[in-house]
């Protein structure tokens, strides 16, 4: 016992800032969204109103939840928790990475392995550490909605719902960490998991079965394959049923089973699967150092440029379904407007809403391509590649060129999948300008998103990976709620997704492009510079 609380104690201490801005950041932005949602639809007919047209919509409903009546409590459970549970989500499967299969990588694995504490403590010491961990994320998401007026039971079943599905994906994180034999690809499965565990669940919404007053949605088969669904099935604030969560939390303890029963039986540093062989000679392109971080970039780019060819699909193809919805109740444009003003046509409200998902995930690609940077200096390899005529500024000058190419990259590919889409559309010549626009005006941001990053890289490089997930996630909230829900102004303005430009009526406000660009490009200039004079580390 003695052990283990000493391993539990060392993850505690560890992760103490990282935990403190995810949690504390996820229950701020809890309080604050429910406060904007009492501001914006403090009134039962607009509650009314807004339900039926998400039911009506029901693309809406993918990136909302399930609507189950417009109390207080329901109506803010319905626009927030799958956002909230996603976050909590990332949160476990990073912890759970984090604590074995980069314990591995780095050697640290094996020296605690040859100590008392054996294989089997540290795993029951992380096991501990991310239960506690989605504990206290449930705890103070719930005290937020308290803060708020809400109702104490629903508030503690809604962080109840919170804790339990981040716990399953804590398990699912464990899992991976096994299959893989790098935290690179155990976090990327993980992180896929993930976003697919949110994706079913608003997929069930949206094949839902809606009540006769518009109010309530049974959602089909697909929200069961989700640990957000089954959270969403607790009813929160209206049925409180707990039971529901008794399916993640069994899948949890099975995955988990498993698990040990692989670390047990598991060589140190070895994997599930297998790593692939690799080639016998180097190809063209990994003949200079740029090519080499092109190459290590490369899957993550492929991943988040799937995301984005299929979010673009969706932009076009469904914006004749809401024009049609539109045309019959002129308010389902209503709430699209207010991200990007009054003069918007309903097709470039919906495009400006999927493509700023777009931006999101280039950003997050571009995120990642700074985090990798940081990844390559931990494990040593940055310093082997150092150790050659490569100097310091030229190599994160290469990672910065990779990330502005990974941008447009992945632009470029939701922007296709938009015009192929719009070839379908009713006036696809007046949506397929909006839709390169649209496009193209994602790129400011996400300069800003990966300047920003490597900037942290080159002056925090601890805080590298915990700071860029946290800036580029609490943005995104910001940026996809704050407009509808009308939180303050000085709290949207800290998103750069609020100053994107963005078609509406006529013409296009760069304005706010212009000078994020000129951010974007300054920061990493700056980041560039600075690792001058930074010393290289590795293993930390």
């Amino acid at each position: 016992m003695t052990r283990f609380l000493v391993l539990l104690r060392q993850r505690l201490r560890r992760d103490r800032l990282q935990l403190m801005l995810w949690i504390v950041g996820t229950a701020l932005l809890a309080y604050a969204a429910v406060s904007a949602v009492f501001d914006t639809f403090g009134d039962e007919g607009d509650r009314r109103e807004i339900l039926g047209i998400a039911i009506a919509t029901r693309t809406i409903l993918v990136f909302r939840g399930t609507p189950n009546g417009t109390d207080d409590g329901a109506f803010a459970f319905f626009l927030l928790f799958a956002w909230l549970a996603l976050m909590g989500g990332l949160m476990s499967t990073f912890l759970a990475v984090r604590h074995t299969r980069m314990e591995e990588e780095q050697g640290r694995a094996e020296f605690i392995a040859s100590t008392p504490a054996g294989r089997i403590s540290p795993l029951t010491a992380t096991v501990a550490h991310g239960v506690l961990a989605n504990v206290a994320l449930g705890l103070f998401v719930a005290l937020a909605f308290i803060g708020t007026g809400l109702d104490a039971s629903g508030s503690f079943v809604a962080g109840a719902a919170m804790a339990a599905s981040g716990i399953a994906f804590l398990a699912f994180g464990l899992f991976a960490a096994q299959l893989f034999r790098t935290s690179r690809g155990a976090n990327g499965i993980s992180v896929a998991f993930v976003l697919a565990a949110y994706l079913l669940r608003g997929l069930g919404d949206a094949a839902g079965t809606p009540s006769d007053d518009l109010l309530h949605v049974t959602p089909a088969w697909p929200s069961w394959l989700s640990p957000i669904g089954f959270g969403q099935f607790t009813g929160a604030f209206v049925e409180n049923d707990l039971r529901p969560l008794l399916v993640p939390l069994g899948f949890a303890a099975v995955v988990v089973a498993f698990v040990y029963l692989l670390q047990s039986v598991r060589d140190q540093g070895a994997s599930l699967l297998p790593g692939r062989a690799g080639r016998a000679s180097a190809g063209p392109v990994l003949s200079s150092s740029f090519g080499l971080v092109w190459r290590l970039n490369l899957s993550i780019l492929l991943s988040w440029t799937a995301g984005a060819i299929a979010t673009g699909l969706l932009a076009t193809s469904l914006s004749s379904i809401v024009g049609d919805v539109a045309g019959s109740n002129p308010q389902v444009i209503e709430m699209l407007r207010r991200a990007i003003g009054d003069d918007a046509s309903i097709e470039q409200a919906f495009v400006a809403t999927f493509y700023g998902v777009v931006g999101i995930l280039a950003a997050c690609c571009a995120v990642q391509v700074g985090i990798r940077a940081r990844q390559e200096e931990v494990h040593g390899t940055a310093e082997l590649v150092l150790a050659t005529r490569v100097p310091r500024v030229r190599w994160l000058l290469e990672y910065w060129i990779v990330g502005v190419v990974v941008i447009v990259v992945v632009l470029t590919a939701a922007g296709l999948a938009g015009v192929l889409g719009a070839s379908r559309a009713q006036d696809p010549e007046t949506l397929i300008p909006n839709v390169l626009e649209a496009a193209a005006a994602q790129i400011p941001a996400c300069l800003v998103f990966l300047g920003v990053t490597l900037l942290v890289f080159a002056f925090l490089p601890r805080a590298t990976i915990p700071l860029g997930w946290t800036i580029v996630g609490v943005a995104a909230i910001l940026g996809t709620f704050g407009p509808i829900l009308q939180l303050p102004e000085w709290l949207n303005n800290l998103s750069p997704f609020a100053h994107s430009p963005v078609p509406s009526g006529d013409g296009t406000d760069w304005s706010g492009g212009v000078w994020m660009l000129a951010v974007g490009l300054a920061a990493g200039a700056a980041a560039v510079v600075a690792m001058r004079r930074r010393e290289v580390t590795s293993g930390g």
